[in-house]
């Protein structure tokens, strides 16, 4: 493939975003050291996405191409949310809106070519994947209507913004490493429940700071 040379990128770019991403999770929350993961995971995240995306649009894998744009979308408005000052909005949230409508409709329509196939696949990749994919950014889109429509958000909506798409994006890419790529973990432990675990566990802490900052006294004591 002509663009094999970013492959090393995309690798690295994912293999820091997943160590970075597993240590804001488990570190205290708005400290210094969470704050510089974080952002460490924000750069590896945009370069692992963004390559992985540009690297299946001439595979050619549609699934991936969407699951990259939609990991780019999710750490770009996780980090921009804690970045902008509360109650306020810009012309980022109107581009990532677009951006999100884009992926979408790309999603959306690759899942509708799937399923009037023979086979009911795209790119190797069932019509329910491209579905799924499509709607979970078609809804973030509709989360950004809301940020717009109230000129920005502030206390725990605003952290919830920036947990539920962080850790969203810190699942995707451990669910494209864990089970996508299996064949890279060594054989003894390439077992179902073991690969399953990582994934899992982000979808654990996902819920688990979400009760914590949307139902306790948690974000207001932060």
């Amino acid at each position: 493939m002509e663009y094999l040379h970013l492959t090393p990128v995309h690798i690295i770019g994912g293999t820091v975003g997943l160590l970075s991403g597993a240590i804001a999770v488990l570190i205290t929350k708005g400290s210094t050291p969470h704050r510089i993961a974080g952002n460490i995971f924000f750069i590896f995240m945009l370069i692992m996405s963004g390559t992985g995306a540009f690297l299946a649009y001439f595979e050619p894998a549609a699934a991936s191409v969407v699951a990259g744009l939609l990991t780019f979308y999710m750490v770009a408005t996780g980090w921009a949310t804690v970045m902008r000052r509360e109650k306020t909005v810009g012309p980022f949230e109107m581009i990532a809106f677009f951006w999100a409508v884009g992926v979408a409709y790309y999603g959306l329509s690759a899942g509708m070519e799937a399923a009037a196939s023979e086979a009911g696949r795209k790119d190797g990749f069932p019509a329910g994947l491209y579905y799924a994919f499509g709607g979970i950014v078609a809804f973030a889109a509709l989360m950004d209507v809301t940020v717009i429509a109230r000129r920005g958000l502030a206390g725990r909506q605003r952290i919830a913004r920036h947990l539920w798409r962080m850790c969203f994006a810190l699942l995707m890419a451990t669910s494209s490493f864990f089970l996508g790529q299996s064949q890279v973990i060594p054989e003894p432990i390439r077992v179902l429940h073991v690969l399953v675990t990582p994934v899992f566990a982000v979808i654990g802490v996902l819920f688990f700071w979400l009760t914590r900052v949307l139902f306790t006294r948690w974000a207001e004591a932060a």
